[in-house]
């Protein structure tokens, strides 16, 4: 499923909506899911924040058979105040949320051209307590978060392209950042980047 921010905008005066993927944005712990990365040679799955992964393959039937790289750089958590001022939709029964802001950069190696939305739809944030979600989906409008701008998910990279994004996920509030997860498929364990606090 691909992930994406932004939409045409709403009715000056409508409140942008939010959705997230499964109907809870907050997934227990789980061992992956079937998704862009295939198996890696390389058997040490864990890294540090500025590590690229190992090349990936894209499972798209348009790139099938490109390679990509996806490396985390960056994890900020944000404040109650800043999902306040996002202009989202919160929903109350899924409690009082904080966001987390991913950077990360995505670099095409080879194959057929790939949207950059289809290289970091796998991404996922662990917490401390072992919870995992995956970025913030908005459906309609565009919420604002403080030094995390959109980008165009449909942007085509080609071989030796790579570009930056920033991509959203909330978690509960209290709860920390324990790693960036780049899911792996049922069968593999997801690698992961350790976030220090």
């Amino acid at each position: 499923m691909r992930t994406w921010t932004g939409a045409a905008p709403v009715a000056v005066g409508a409140v942008t909506l939010a959705v997230m993927l499964s109907g809870c944005n907050f997934l227990e712990p789980a061992k992956g899911k079937t998704g862009s990365g295939a198996p890696s040679a390389k058997t040490d799955k864990t890294y540090r924040l500025g590590e690229p992964s190992p090349p990936q393959e894209s499972t798209m039937q348009k790139s099938s058979g490109a390679t990509f790289t996806v490396t985390p750089t960056k994890v900020q958590t944000g404040t109650k105040a800043d999902l306040d001022n996002s202009g989202l939709d919160k929903k109350k029964e899924d409690g009082p949320r904080v966001p987390v802001y991913v950077w990360a950069t995505l670099t095409h190696k080879s194959g057929k051209a790939m949207e950059l939305g289809d290289m970091d739809d796998d991404l996922v944030v662990k917490t401390n307590t072992g919870g995992r979600t995956r970025a913030l989906i908005v459906l309609m409008g565009q919420a604002k978060w403080p030094n995390c701008p959109s980008f165009d998910t449909t942007k085509m990279l080609s071989a030796g392209q790579s570009e930056q994004t920033c991509r959203v996920f909330l978690i509960p509030e209290g709860q920390q950042v324990a790693a960036v997860q780049l899911s792996q498929g049922f069968n593999s364990e997801p690698l992961e980047w350790t976030v220090t606090n």
